[in-house]
């Protein structure tokens, strides 16, 4: 799909009542999602859209390590390192953490979740930055448990 028919299904959607619309055209899939209160439908894609395009380099992933624990992703949305932009942070490499604390938050459809450790420990790695994207799975934080 190029750019300017993603930009006519976003507009019919903002000019209808649809409330979701999905299509699949290949390996293609756009689904267009009208929030309410939100001044623009949000857009979730998957697969590549324009095969045209240069696809941008992708850092490897790191060897897993068979002695440390992995806290991934339970949601699509963006990463927190902090309860607010001038807040500390709720840990960092080194520290020793406990089961039940909050690590991270995770903004998914203008909600913030805070995700639980489910694991004590000392945190080695936190393995996204502040305020990026995240997938469902993706590792935010690896410890080496208690």
């Amino acid at each position: 799909m190029t750019i300017e028919e993603i930009r006519q299904l976003i507009a019919l959607v903002q000019e209808t009542a649809i409330a979701e619309l999905e299509i699949c055209r290949g390996d293609d899939r756009i689904r267009i999602v009208r929030q309410h209160g939100a001044q623009a439908p949000v857009v979730m894609t998957s697969a590549p859209m324009m095969p045209s395009a240069v696809p941008a380099p992708v850092a490897p992933e790191k060897p897993a390590r068979s002695d440390l624990y992995e806290i991934t992703a339970p949601m699509v949305g963006t990463f927190y390192r902090a309860p607010a932009p001038d807040a500390p942070p709720y840990v960092n490499a080194g520290d020793h953490i406990e089961k039940d604390q909050v690590i991270c938050i995770i903004e998914a459809m203008k909600l913030m979740n805070e995700i639980p450790a489910g694991r004590a420990g000392t945190v080695v790695e936190i393995a996204v930055e502040n305020a990026q994207p995240v997938e469902f799975g993706q590792v935010l934080v690896r410890i080496k448990p208690d």
